[in-house]
């Protein structure tokens, strides 16, 4: 991405000025929210309010239309009914606007009206060389900019307090219920949001283009959920010459799904095969659940990567050592086979059960012992990470995870610590310590092979020399071109009936036919 382009998708994030159409004070007016959370936010640019009336709203100065506003607007936030949209959108290509969130819903999810007004918007768009979020989208985030422009949040909602807690994680949402779910569920969490733009019905700005723009900003890790892929090229080229974690979770892998995403944003969804495919040829880490979306970020920014597939787990219940060792092994991961030398080592450091992996530790063992334990384990060339998966939880215990960061860093190895949400301590103290904690052993696990799975794909892209410059520039149309078959020519989908390919432009879509 250009560093124009770059400067110009800045602006749906961190604009100087802001125009609020359809903000009024009528009670039951969303776009009044915006203006109320804005003043509330302490986000520090001009705020004005486009009513019939010109009123003021919340303090924001008050005008009849977007062409009798005074001074210069970088963005244009809009929620009026849906008819009414394409009028706006001329308004503000006419005041020199050129970047527009449209919260407005009834367009294409609605059917063949909706659809040809998004088509009206999307021409007027093209004419004044406008780009747009949206519509039937919730808005954009940005903690660094205390800006949001999100409709329907009041100023005393808790996910306020995401704006005062400025992280590394930015999320692209398709859904801005889910966006609130998501950021309601990383309130307790360590790691916070960066940026968060949901995408609604995509018809100009989408995934392909946050991908990009997140790869160059503070983003650390990028989270998606996404109910189709309808600009393939665009989106997996963009995936492909990213380096930082991708996280993405896709709806409508089922007909039933199909059926409920088309309703809700207007896409298709695409063959879950193809995608499956596409996603491994980019480098993207397939999410299993919508849970994944938010305790998987923490791994990446709190720990060192996993850069090899031995694991050592660490107990004091012989029962979670045999279930870990069965996640280890359905992640793709190995129950390493510790050295003699090492097990020599553990067994001066305290009374074990067993010194083999998995190491069980026996009773009567102090904070030192663990941090002993620790430390052999991470500094042993045959270990690539440890899992501890504690069953007590003795003060002592709960002050070595607190260390245990410091001898992951050391020793640049990763440990995905289990704790349980019903253990109140070291709940309390993992925001003050950034204690990287996962409420089941299978999470931990998983946040170990999705660790490995990053390091490995960086490490093949690197040796690809990719770069996000190499992308063409087709944001807009990219028009007839197509991605690379996800599988050789010769070879045949899961069910042996069709060649599996991925279509760059239109998503190849979700039938009983394609699915077999």
């Amino acid at each position: 991405m250009y560093a124009w382009e770059r400067m110009n998708m800045e602006i749906f994030f961190n604009p100087l000025s802001v125009a609020v159409v359809g903000a009024s004070n009528n009670r039951f007016n969303l776009a009044s929210t915006i203006c109320g959370l804005l003043k509330s936010t302490g986000y520090d640019g001009a705020v004005v309010a486009v009513n019939p009336k010109g009123e003021d709203v919340h303090g924001c100065p008050g005008y009849r239309s977007v062409g009798e506003i005074p001074h210069d607007v970088d963005l244009a936030v809009i929620l009026v009914q849906a008819s009414s949209v394409p009028d706006v959108v001329r308004q503000c290509g006419e005041k020199g606007i050129r970047r527009l969130v449209i919260e407005s819903a009834g367009f294409a999810e609605n059917g063949e009206e909706g659809r040809r007004i998004q088509e009206n918007i999307d021409t007027i768009a093209e004419r004044y060389g406008i780009r747009y979020l949206g519509p039937n989208c919730l808005g954009t985030l940005s903690t660094g900019r205390a800006f949001c422009c999100f409709f329907g949040v009041w100023p005393d909602s808790p996910l306020m307090e995401i704006m005062r807690r400025p992280g590394a994680v930015s999320y692209v949402i398709q859904s801005g219920g889910l966006a609130g779910l998501v950021m309601e569920s990383l309130l307790s969490d360590v790691v916070g949001i960066n940026k968060v733009a949901c995408i609604g019905n995509k018809a100009d700005i989408d995934e392909g283009d946050l991908v990009t723009y997140f790869e160059g900003d503070g983003t650390e890790v990028i989270g998606m959920y996404l109910e189709n892929v309808h600009r393939g090229r665009k989106f997996f080229q963009a995936a492909s010459c990213a380096v930082k974690p991708l996280l993405v979770y896709k709806a409508g892998s089922t007909k039933e799904g199909v059926r409920a995403v088309s309703s809700h944003t207007a896409g298709m969804a695409n063959n879950d095969v193809i995608f499956d495919r596409a996603c491994a040829q980019a480098g993207i880490i397939r999410l299993r659940s919508i849970v994944e979306l938010y305790s998987l970020p923490k791994i990446f920014v709190t720990m060192p990567p996993l850069k090899g597939k031995n694991v050592a787990v660490f107990t004091n219940s012989g029962a979670f050592g045999g279930i870990s060792a069965d996640f280890v092994a359905e992640n793709g991961l190995s129950m390493v086979r510790l050295s003699p030398e090492t097990k020599k080592k553990l067994r001066k450091a305290g009374h074990l059960f067993n010194a083999d992996n998995p190491v069980d530790l026996g009773p009567g063992l102090s904070k030192q012992s663990y941090l002993d334990i620790y430390e052999i384990l991470l500094s042993a060339p045959e270990v690539d990470g440890l899992l501890p998966i504690p069953s007590i939880w003795q003060d002592f215990i709960i002050d070595s995870l607190v260390d245990l960061l410091d001898i992951c860093r050391a020793y640049n190895k990763p440990a995905a610590i289990y704790v349980p949400s019903a253990v109140k301590k070291i709940v309390a103290i993992r925001e003050e310590h950034r204690l990287p904690l996962f409420e089941s052993p299978e999470e931990a696990v998983r946040a170990l092979a999705v660790s490995l799975n990053h390091f490995q794909n960086v490490a093949e892209k690197t040796s690809r020399r990719l770069s996000v410059t190499e992308m063409p520039d087709d944001s807009k149309s990219g028009a007839g071109a197509r991605v690379r078959p996800i599988v050789p020519e010769n070879e045949k989908s899961a069910g042996g009936k069709e060649r599996v390919r991925l279509a760059a432009e239109e998503a190849v879509p979700y039938t009983e036919r394609n699915a077999k």
